[in-house]
């Protein structure tokens, strides 16, 4: 019933609450001068945002920051110990190379896939089934694409018989069957895997708009000129649709830092895979150590800063043109 009452409270109260904040602040602007009523207006209504993303971003960063200085508990300031004892970790090295990789190997493959498939799909009269099928993982959950791979990818010693697709294909063509999960460095590869898996129809579909975006005229003159299908796609296509490969290599990266999901519900950050964001989670619910958990995501962010900056530097130049 408690429950009850806060979902009605969070689906009626907030939107009341918004309403009587702009009748209130429009009744207010109209017993001013019509000039300042002018200057003030955009802030009264970016107000509420503003305060939106004070609360639940810039104050739980500042908290963080403020927590990755302090001892296991919180509690105590300790400067930056956290960050010396995790930068002398083996397991905190190793997870940084883990997320190295998820950040090169993941973001090439799905740009590649993403970008070759909306290509083809372009060309063909099914399209839109083609683009159906391979966005259908966006779908589902990263936590439910673990939990499928995981069982796709299950290993049984030789001799045995394979619950696991991939293994029982192998065997029955008269291969070995092969430990993907367990056996390192392999098992990295295999979840960077699953997330291309799902991530693919996310470029194809923002790439495929971009293409769409290609004017016809240039490409149909291009091949009555006599240019091959190959240099009609690096030298006019690519071109015109790299901004758009750039925005979505970027959404990429930032997955790639803070991967968590896939890794969890596979491996739990066993058997070498360990990335990051999962090793900051059993920091802080496996060990208690609230610190050290906190520095970890203070690096996170310090990580993906740069790429959110490098974003919006290309769109404020793009909207300047």
């Amino acid at each position: 019933m408690e429950r009850l009452t806060d979902l009605i409270l969070a689906v009626v109260g907030v939107p009341l609450v918004l309403t009587g904040y702009v009748v209130a602040g429009e009744m207010g602007l109209r017993l001013l001068p019509r000039a300042i009523a002018s200057a003030l207006r955009p802030f009264v209504w970016i107000a509420p945002a503003v305060a939106l993303v004070a609360i639940f971003l810039v104050y739980p960063a500042i908290r963080t920051i403020l927590y990755s200085m302090s001892d296991a508990r919180g509690e105590n300031f300790v400067g930056a110990q956290n960050y010396l004892d995790l930068f002398d970790s083996e397991t905190f090295r190793a997870a940084v190379v883990n997320n190295v990789l998820w950040v090169v190997l993941f973001t090439v493959a799905v740009l590649v896939f993403g970008l070759l498939i909306a290509v083809l799909a372009d060309r063909v009269s099914y399209e839109p089934l083609a683009k159906s099928l391979v966005f259908l993982p966006m779908a589902i959950s990263f936590v439910a694409a673990g939990v499928i791979w995981k069982f796709m990818l299950d290993y049984r010693p030789p001799g045995s018989e394979q619950t696991g697709v991939v293994n029982a294909v192998i065997t029955s063509l008269g291969g070995e069957p092969h430990p993907w999960i367990i056996e390192s460095p392999s098992n990295n590869f295999a979840l960077i895997a699953v997330g291309v898996w799902v991530w693919t129809g996310f470029a194809m579909v923002i790439i495929s708009a971009a293409l769409k975006g290609v004017p016809r005229e240039v490409l149909e003159a291009a091949r009555v000129d006599g240019a091959s299908e190959p240099r009609v796609f690096f030298n006019i296509i690519l071109p015109l649709v790299m901004p758009t490969v750039a925005v979505v290599a970027t959404t990429l990266i930032i997955f790639a830092l803070k991967a968590f999901d896939v890794v969890y519900v596979m491996t739990n950050g066993n058997y070498g895979t360990n990335v990051l964001a999962n090793l900051m989670y059993q920091q802080l619910f496996n060990s208690g150590n609230l610190g050290r958990a906190s520095a970890i995501a203070v690096i996170l962010l310090a990580a993906v800063i740069p790429v959110l900056i490098i974003n919006v530097r290309r769109n404020a130049d793009q909207w300047a043109r």
